[in-house]
C-alpha cells in the first residue's frame, strides 16, 4: 500500500491534478503550538481538542481518523511524507514518523520536500501550496529516502519537542542526515521561541520591531513578520496569538 501523507488540506485539493499513485492522508494538525500533553495517544488527543477547543467527536472525525490510517497500514507499506522545511511542518514531520516508526511492518518511507523551489528566494520557507502538478511532480522524483536511523531520529526528536527538552533538541540537531536538512537551523528557531533569561522570545521581538516601524494592522504585520521569520511556518491562529500578547503590553 502506498500513502501519500499531506500537510494540510490545501494540498490535498491540488494533489489528485499531480496522478501520483496512493491514497491521502491529511494531517490536520499545527503541533507548533499549545497543550502537547498525555502520556498516550488517547490523553494526547484529549489534550489536543481542548486546547483547540473543539468537540472530542469532532477532532476525532477531522484529525484523528487521518492518523488511525497510518496505524492501521499494512505490511511493506511505502509512506511519502509531503512536509515543508519550516518549523511548523517538521514539528507535524516528526510527530507522524514517531508513529510510522512504531509500526511493527515491513516499510519504506520518504521525505517529499520543496525541492522545486530557489533556495536562495524570499519563498524558499514557503510551502507546497502554490505548486502546480509539474512542479510537485517534481518534488516527488526528488524524494528522500528515511533509513531506520533518520525515522528513530525524528521519533527522538518528536520526543523531546514533546518534553520541552531544549538541550535535547539541540544535541539531536547536530545529526547530519539528509531527511533533516535544515534541522540545526529549525530546532534553533524553536529554542529562541522561548529564552532561558526571561526575555520575549524571538517572534514577539520581530512583531514588536515591525510595529514599532511600520503599521499595527495584522494582515500587515503577519506579511512582514513571513518575510523576515518564514522559518518558523506561521499561521493565522499562531501567529494571532503573539500578535495580540505583543499589541496586550505595549
Amino acid at each position: 500500500m502506498v500513502y501519500n501523507i499531506l500537510n494540510g488540506d490545501s494540498l490535498a485539493y491540488s494533489f489528485p491534478d499531480t496522478k501520483i499513485a496512493g491514497d491521502i492522508i491529511v494531517v490536520r494538525e499545527g503541533l507548533i503550538d499549545g497543550n502537547l500533553s498525555g502520556d498516550n495517544l488517547h490523553d494526547f488527543w484529549h489534550s489536543r481538542a481542548t486546547y483547540m477547543g473543539i468537540p472530542e467527536a469532532e477532532y476525532h472525525n477531522n484529525v484523528v481518523k487521518e492518523f488511525e490510517k497510518i496505524m492501521d497500514a499494512p505490511d511493506d507499506s511505502e509512506f511519502n511524507l509531503w512536509f515543508e522545511y519550516d518549523l511548523f511542518c517538521q514539528v507535524n514531520m516528526w510527530f507522524v514518523i514517531s508513529i510510522i516508526n512504531s509500526l511493527s511492518i515491513k516499510k519504506k518511507v520518504y521525505a517529499v520536500y520543496t525541492s522545486h523551489l530557489d533556495k536562495t528566494s524570499k519563498q524558499f520557507w514557503n510551502g507546497f501550496g502554490p505548486a502546480n502538478s509539474s512542479e510537485l511532480t517534481i518534488c516527488f522524483a526528488d524524494r528522500t529516502p528515511l533509513n531506520n536511523t533518520d525515522l528513530q531520529l525524528g521519533q527522538d526528536l518528536w520526543t523531546a519537542y514533546k518534553r520541552d527538552n531544549f538541550e535535547e533538541l539541540i544535541r539531536l540537531a547536530k545529526n547530519q542526515s539528509s531527511a533533516f536538512p535544515y534541522l540545526q537551523e529549525v530546532v534553533k528557531a524553536h529554542v529562541d521561541r522561548f529564552p532561558k533569561d526571561g526575555t520575549k522570545g524571538r517572534p514577539e521581538k520581530v512583531i514588536e520591531d515591525i510595529i514599532q516601524n511600520g503599521s499595527t494592522d495584522f494582515g500587515k504585520v503577519f506579511r512582514e513578520f513571513w518575510n523576515k521569520e518564514s522559518i518558523y511556518g506561521f499561521g493565522d491562529t499562531q501567529l494571532k496569538h503573539l500578535y495580540d500578547k505583543v499589541m496586550h503590553y505595549r
